[in-house]
This record gives C-alpha cells, sequence and structure tokens, in this order.
C-alpha cells in the first residue's frame, strides 16, 4: 500500500539508475542519484523523500615511507654510523654485566654446604657429629632431606638430624650464605629450592606482564621503573630476617629484573640495522657470560652473602640517569604512529649526530608533518591469536626455547652424575666454570654457524645436534650398560661414564645455542607493535625450562630419567616445526601485524638457476591478491583475456 501511495504521489515510476549511477530527470535531463543528508524537499502532494545517510569515508592509511624504518627513516638518520646510535648502543652493553651478577646468584647465596654437628660432651669439649646427608654427598651435589610427605634418603632418620647447633663448611668462597644462617639443612633443606623457584617464578611472571606493558606505555618506562624496584626489592633482601622474606622478596627482585632484560632486548634490536642485530646481541650476551665468570671472585671479596647481594644490585644506581640519556624507542613510536614524539626524537637524533636534515632525500620529515595529527594504534599481544601465520611461527620459537633449557639441566645432571657420583671433579670451582666455559664455547659457535647458515639453518643444526646427543645417550649408553655386566665383553663401568660425559657436554652445548638463538630468532619474525608481548613468551618458555632444575632436586632426582625422555621426544618435534619457520637474515624487521603476516616459509636451500621456485615469494603473492576481486566484476574483460592480462590462446 505504502509503495503505491508514493507511485501515485510521484506520477508514476521511478526509473532505475543507469550504469554511471545517475537517473533522468522528468524533462529528460539527468538528476544525480546521490542525495545529500537532510530533509528533502516536500512535493506538491505532500510526500516526503527519505534521504540516504553518507556513512564517514574510512581513514587514509599511513604513508607506508614512515612504516618502512629500515629501508627510510634508519638510513636518513645514518643507520649504526651515527655517534647517537653507537651511544645508546654502548649502553645497553653495560648493564648486560649486572644482569649476569644477579641470574648467577643463586649459585652462591643458596650453595648446598658441606655440614655436620657439634656436640659437648660431658666435660665441655666439642665433638664433630658427621650428618647423614654429608655421607650422600659427592662433589657438590647434595642429596637432601625432603618436605614432609616425600621419602627420606637410605641411611637417614629424624634423630641424626636432632642437632643444636650445625658446623658448616661453604665451598663458594663465602663465609656464610642463606642456608648457614638459617640451618636449611635436613628438615628444612625444601626451603632452599623453594628461595631458587622465587626468582625463577617472578622472572617468568616479569616477561610476560612486562612485555605486554612495553608494547602499551613503551620500552624507556619499563626499563626505568624496573631499575627503581629492583633497587628497592633487591636491597631489602639483603635485610631478610627469615628465609620466607627472603624468598617473597626474591620473587619481586626477579620480577624486575625481567623488566629490565626484556627491555634492554627489544631496544638493541629496535636499533640496529639488519646486517648488525646478531653481532649486536651476542655481544651483550658475552657481556652477561663475562658477569658469570667474574661472580666466583665477587663472592670471594664479600665473604658475607648479605654483603654480597649488596653489591650485585647497587650497580643498578648507575641506570638511574637512563631517565635522563636514554629516550625511547623511535621504532616503536613510528610502529604506533605516534608521529609527533617521532619527529621530536628524530631531530634530537640529527642534532646529536651533528646532521642537516636537508640530507632528507625521502622526504621522511615532510612526510611525517602530514601525518602529525593521527591518532596513536598500539596492539596488544592477544591481536595475534587472530593471524594465520603469526602465532605459529612464535608458538615453534616459545617450545624450541623450553625444550633447549629444558634439557640442559637433564645433561648436566648426566655429566654431574645423578645417582651420586660426580663424573667430572670434586671442586665447586671446577664444577662451575666447566659450566660457564661450556656456555661461552656455545656462544662463539652461534656466530659463524648462524652467518652461514641463517637464523634458520643454525636453529636446526643445533637442534639435530641436541636430539642425537639425547637419543645417543638414552638408547647406547643402556645397551653398553648391558654389554658391560658380561663376563667376557670387555667393558667396564668407566667406558660408559665417558660415554656419558662426552654425550653430555654435546648436548649442554647445543642446547644452550637452541635456547639463545630461539629468543633472538623471535625477537626478528615478531613485529614491532607486539614484539614486547612475543619477547616475553619466548623468555617466559626459557624460565619454565630453567625451572625443571629446582623441581628434579626437590624429588631428589625422582622420575629423571622420564623427564629426559619426554624432552628427547620434544626435539624431535621440533626439528619438524623449524622446517616451518621463515628466514629473518638481513631482512627489515616488521613493524605491523600485517608485515610479519608476510613473513612466510622460503626452502631452506636456495633453487638452481632457471629452477622454478615451489614457493612464491612476498612480491609475487601480491601480484594474485586482487584475482577474487577481479573476477567478480570481470564482465568487461573479453574472454580471450585471462585475470593477470595474459591473452589465452
Amino acid at each position: 500500500m505504502a509503495i503505491e501511495r508514493r507511485r501515485e504521489a510521484g506520477g508514476g515510476v521511478r526509473p532505475l539508475p543507469e550504469e554511471n549511477g545517475s537517473v533522468p530527470g522528468a524533462a529528460g535531463g539527468i538528476l544525480s542519484a546521490a542525495v545529500p543528508p537532510g530533509p528533502a524537499p516536500a512535493s506538491a502532494s505532500g510526500a516526503e523523500i527519505q534521504a540516504v545517510p553518507v556513512p564517514p569515508p574510512p581513514p587514509a592509511a599511513c604513508s607506508p615511507l614512515l612504516l618502512d624504518y629500515d629501508g627510510s627513516v634508519l638510513p636518513f638518520l645514518g643507520g649504526l654510523g651515527g655517534r647517537y646510535q653507537r651511544t645508546l648502543v654502548l649502553l645497553t652493553w653495560v648493564p648486560a654485566l649486572f644482569i649476569g651478577f644477579s641470574k648467577f646468584s643463586d649459585s652462591f647465596l643458596l650453595d648446598q654446604p658441606d655440614f655436620w654437628c657439634r656436640e659437648a660432651d660431658g666435660q665441655g669439649n666439642w665433638s664433630g657429629s658427621l650428618a647423614p646427608s654429608h655421607s650422600n654427598r659427592s662433589g657438590g651435589n647434595s642429596s637432601f632431606f625432603p618436605p614432609p610427605g616425600l621419602p627420606s634418603p637410605a641411611g637417614g632418620n629424624a634423630s641424626e638430624c636432632d642437632c643444636h647447633e650445625w658446623h658448616y663448611r661453604i665451598r663458594a668462597g663465602l663465609v656464610q650464605n642463606v642456608v648457614s644462617k638459617w640451618d636449611l639443612v635436613c628438615d628444612s633443606a625444601w626451603k632452599v629450592h623453594i628461595a631458587k623457584f622465587s626468582l625463577l617464578v617472578g622472572l617468568i611472571f616479569g616477561h610476560l606482564i612486562t612485555g605486554c606493558i612495553a608494547d602499551w606505555v613503551g620500552r624507556r618506562p619499563v626499563l626505568l621503573f624496573s631499575v627503581i624496584f629492583i633497587l628497592i626489592f633487591g636491597l631489602t633482601v639483603a635485610l631478610s630476617v627469615n628465609v620466607t622474606m627472603f624468598s617473597t622478596l626474591r620473587f619481586f627482585e626477579g620480577f624486575c629484573l625481567a623488566g629490565i632484560v626484556l627491555s634492554l632486548y627489544a631496544l638493541r634490536i629496535e636499533l640496529c640495522p639488519p646486517g648488525h642485530r646478531f653481532m649486536i646481541t651476542m655481544v651483550a650476551s658475552f657481556i652477561e657470560m663475562a658477569g658469570q665468570f667474574l661472580m666466583p671472585g665477587l663472592a670471594a671479596l664479600c665473604r658475607d652473602w648479605q654483603v654480597l647481594q649488596a653489591v650485585i644490585i647497587c650497580p643498578f644506581l648507575l641506570m638511574l640517569f637512563y631517565w635522563v640519556i636514554f629516550p625511547e624507542s623511535l621504532r616503536w613510536l613510528m610502529a604506533t604512529q605516534q608521529f609527533e614524539a617521532s619527529k621530536e626524537l628524530i631531530l634530537q637524533f640529527t642534532h646529536k649526530n651533528r646532521m642537516n636534515t636537508e640530507s632528507d632525500i625521502k622526504g621522511v620529515v615532510p612526510e611525517l608533518e602530514k601525518e602529525i595529527t593521527r591518532r596513536p594504534k598500539k596492539v596488544c599481544i592477544v591481536k595475534v591469536v587472530g593471524t594465520r601465520n603469526l602465532w605459529k611461527n612464535i608458538v615453534v620459537l616459545c617450545v624450541n626455547s623450553l625444550t633447549g633449557y629444558g634439557i640442559h639441566h637433564c645433561f648436566a645432571k648426566s655429566m654431574m652424575g645423578h645417582e651420586g657420583k660426580m663424573a667430572i671433579t670434586h671442586n665447586f670451582y671446577a664444577d662451575y666454570y666447566t659450566m660457564a666455559g661450556i656456555a661461552l664455547a656455545s656462544c662463539l659457535a652461534m656466530c659463524p654457524v648462524v652467518g652461514f647458515l641463517g637464523r634458520r639453518g643454525g636453529l636446526l643444526l643445533f637442534m639435530i645436534l641436541t636430539a642425537l646427543a639425547s637419543l645417543l645417550q638414552l638408547g647406547l649408553l643402556n645397551l653398553i650398560g648391558k654389554y658391560s655386566q658380561l663376563p667376557d665383553s670387555g667393558m667396564s663401568d668407566s667406558v660408559k661414564d665417558k660415554f656419558s660425559t662426552a654425550f653430555s657436554i654435546v648436548g649442554m652445548f647445543s642446547s644452550h645455542a637452541v635456547g639463545s638463538l630461539s629468543v633472538f630468532f623471535c625477537a626478528e619474525i615478531t613485529p614491532t607493535v607486539i614484539r614486547g608481548g612475543g619477547l616475553g613468551l619466548v623468555l617466559a618458555s626459557a624460565g619454565f625450562g630453567r625451572l625443571t632444575a629446582p623441581i628434579m632436586e626437590l624429588h631428589n632426582q625422582k622420575g629423571y630419567f622420564l623427564h629426559h625422555v619426554i624432552f628427547a621426544c620434544c626435539t624431535l618435534i621440533c626439528i619438524i616445526c623449524i622446517l616451518l619457520l621463515p628466514e629473518s637474515k638481513n631482512q627489515n624487521l616488521p613493524e605491523n601485524i600485517p608485515d610479519g603476516e608476510h613473513y612466510t616459509r622460503q626452502p631452506l636451500l636456495p633453487h638452481k638457476k632457471g629452477e622454478q621456485p615451489l614457493l612464491l615469494t612476498n612480491s609475487e603473492l601480491k601480484d594474485y591478491s586482487g584475482l577474487h576481486d577481479s573476477a567478480a566484476v570481470s564482465d568487461g574483460i573479453s574472454e580471450n583475456t585471462t585475470a593477470n592480462g595474459m591473452k589465452s590462446m
């Protein structure tokens, strides 16, 4: 009925629009079909024509010149050749030494000393009585009394731990540590492992939370607030009155240390051009290992655990000056479209480097002034769930990191002897420097391997070595053990121990490289807008791998073989998954999530000249991006022409 009334009021049926979007008028003219918003004038019969509201135009896309940081902005600032950039890179290296001190402090603060009970006879003379756990000790590994509910070690009972005064001999260069201060032996030995948990769990939660915060508020605020709070909590640890207070404060110290590690790692990656990212990161790793090597000497100088804790934390006071001298990441500001702050920082870079803005050939600054009113666009790591390739790459690298650091403990325990006999030495310093030397050799080997094979090829090689060492240790050594029991075999247990030591060293060497390279790889393929969250995930996975060490010690190495078998199976899965990763060597860092999605898998080996690759590159994929759209409007295309413009036969 309403349609008929409109037809009568309008004097007939409204003609259909023509192909050009207009309708013929009453006098043969052309009446535009687009009606401006607002009430239409009434017709002679009083009928009103309702206007169709025009939707607001979508916001214009940001200039691709500003989003191409490695191709336009970084060359304009001089790359790594600028004096200001080199100074900032140096400032990211210096705290790595303090981080190395903090990460390896547990080996000294919570080292299990040799201990025995001192009792007085009737005449007032003191006599030493060896504790039952001492008889189960060898070198540096104690057999601790577990918490209530777990079985006690063989040969020990509660009456032998009934002592009023314990005497300790600490091997780690200290006169007193946390264990000797609060007598964390026998029935209280489990509290030592809880104290070790606290730092690692704090690191895990710190990586996850500070990573998300760094993507939202920036790298610089996370770094500076983490420094302030680690000074507060770290110095308070030295004033702890009991082990509960010590463990709680160590959790918060680890949380703040995670914020420093993550923000410095992201800043270091985002400062460097593609050709220098790996070496700049490896230099920071070497400086951190220098802290590991210097830690025994520092402990020997301090002599007391409280002084050692204060000496480890006090150097972070120097980082308070970073509030004045260290700027926000320019790459993150550009990626999140904070162009007003980006312009100020670019002018600061040019002033510090004594550059002339007239050298801006590509016109970065004029383009920046055009986009300066654009609203910032910040992204959370949860957005990665809706992607197709990016979330898979991050998950694969998280599993690699977890496997690398988790199985590293299995090899270390196998080398040191998890049944209670030391396979290498009986000296704390020799054991400590053996572990540190293997880590140093691993980092030294990573440099040429990654430089020659790339990130994916190097990670695959080290993971294959880890899997081979693990499988040979689990399978071949059991076979050797069976044959050595035969009277005519000619094999002894020493042969098995030598093979076990060799495989353990190879496994520790390669698994350390797997863990370190997984973290670096994830930092490269994760877009700038969510790089903090991606780094937080892979570093938290590494923390979970390290957490297996105190868990196994808490249970007195029960389930050690199953633990090793599970991680050995994970290495085989990781080898397959690594083939799905892209190669990021000499590639620009992705700035936003679409850029991260374009990181697709390439062949592991380059194809021969003249051979057609099976996988298309990103530029070739873009040629087919509008294939479906062109098919929908292909009425105007002749039948003998294909969608990409090539004529058919």
